[in-house]
């Protein structure tokens, strides 16, 4: 399903131009050549009758970056090729951010829901709503969406897409188990919709845009009220056969430990998830009443944040070194509201990962934290619009 009528009267050379475009970004006719294989000739033909037909359009500006600008020299889609939707639905925000497909952002809002706190298909028709504002807002219509991405904080079963059965037991997203959100928003809004975990939103957008550019195998963290990972090789997700791999927040520290909501004991969510630090916060500091502030807390010196801080780095640390080992990455980005507290989490988490894996792994490996903050579930949610076109019309 695409509702862009002029795309299936585009086949050959005009169809690779228009896809590489949507692939990359704005490039020169030097790079389409290159990214196509067709003939300078070829392209430069080709691109004039996209000009003509208004999908292509030169640009004059510096800069082809997720937060705007155009570079010179380049060609461009224009907004009639379509624009691409991502939503990163939180335990109590949802993000909505339009692209067209020379990857500008041309709108995005953040507002506070209580997801956690509500049924599904409430949510569901909250998103929709929020959509339909946000396309407006960027002057386009719901018939200009090329293909819309949605980004959740739970496990999706590979293949359906829909909730994993173990949600219900989380304090997450309690009431989504089995539900499939991508099919509910394609009712509701009649695009083309996907859903994926947020961990591996953010970190395409943190391999493309981010502090995971130049990595070939890159290890994500979303810290926030879970630990989440997703793993990135040559630009691609490894998702493994069931779509959680990753998963690093269940990593068992103490077989004999508390249960945890998956249903194993002593994970590692328990010790370094943002729940477990604001539930262990409480009688020392009750004054810190969520994830954010208490990163601040510690940032300002308070001892006791800071020592759940160094002790959630230190866990995770020890994990990673078991990954580290036996995947031998170059990069781990670390991302998420925890990730906010810098070097208070990653130095205790740099001296035990570099205790816990082989110097051979540890030593060409680098440690960093994430640099788009909050928006990057939002921004990898885009990145997968952009460049998965086939999941989106298939």
């Amino acid at each position: 399903m695409d509702p862009r009528p002029w795309l299936p009267d585009l086949t050959g050379p005009p169809r690779r131009l228009v896809e590489a475009l949507r692939l990359g970004g704005p490039a020169t006719r030097a790079q389409l050549v290159e990214q196509t294989g067709l003939s300078r000739a070829t392209v430069s033909g080709y691109v004039s009758d996209l000009v003509g037909r208004g999908l292509v359009s030169p640009s004059d500006a510096a800069d082809a970056q997720p937060t705007g600008g155009r570079p010179a020299g380049l060609v461009r889609l224009t907004r009639r090729a379509g624009v691409v939707v991502g939503v990163d639905i939180g335990r109590t925000h949802v993000r909505v951010a339009v692209a067209d497909l020379s990857h500008e952002v041309v709108g995005e809002h953040v507002g506070p829901l209580a997801v956690a706190d509500l049924e599904a298909g409430a949510v569901l028709d909250t998103v929709a709503t929020r959509v339909c504002a946000q396309v407006q807002e960027a002057g386009a219509t719901l018939a200009d969406v090329a293909g819309m991405v949605v980004g959740l904080p739970t496990p999706l079963v590979s293949g359906a897409a829909t909730v994993a059965a173990t949600v219900a037991q989380s304090n997450i997203l309690p009431t989504w188990s089995g539900s499939a959100p991508a099919l509910e928003l394609r009712r509701r809004l009649d695009v083309p919709v996907i859903a994926d975990n947020d961990a591996n939103l953010g970190a395409l957008a943190e391999v493309r845009w981010g502090a995971g550019r130049g990595s070939r195998f890159t290890v994500y963290l979303k810290m926030a009220t879970g630990v989440g990972g997703a793993l990135v090789l040559d630009g691609h997700l490894l998702r493994g056969v069931g779509g959680t791999a990753g998963e690093i927040g269940h990593v068992s520290l103490d077989p004999a430990g508390a249960l945890c909501r998956c249903g194993n004991r002593g994970c590692l969510e328990l010790t370094a998830g943002g729940g477990a630090l604001l539930d262990a916060i409480r009688t020392a500091a009750p004054q810190y009443g969520d994830l954010p502030a208490l990163v601040a807390g510690a940032v300002d010196g308070d001892q006791a944040c800071r020592r759940l801080v160094a002790d959630a780095g230190t866990s995770v640390g020890v994990v990673l070194g078991g990954l580290v080992n036996t995947l031998n990455p170059d990069r781990i980005v670390v991302g998420g509201e925890l990730g906010a507290a810098g070097d208070l989490l990653l130095d205790p988490l740099r001296r035990a990962l570099a205790q816990s894996a082989i110097p051979a792994a540890a030593e060409r490996l680098d440690v960093v934290p994430g640099s788009l903050g909050a928006r990057a579930q939002v921004l990898g949610a885009l990145v997968v619009a952009l460049r998965e076109a086939d999941r989106l019309t298939g």
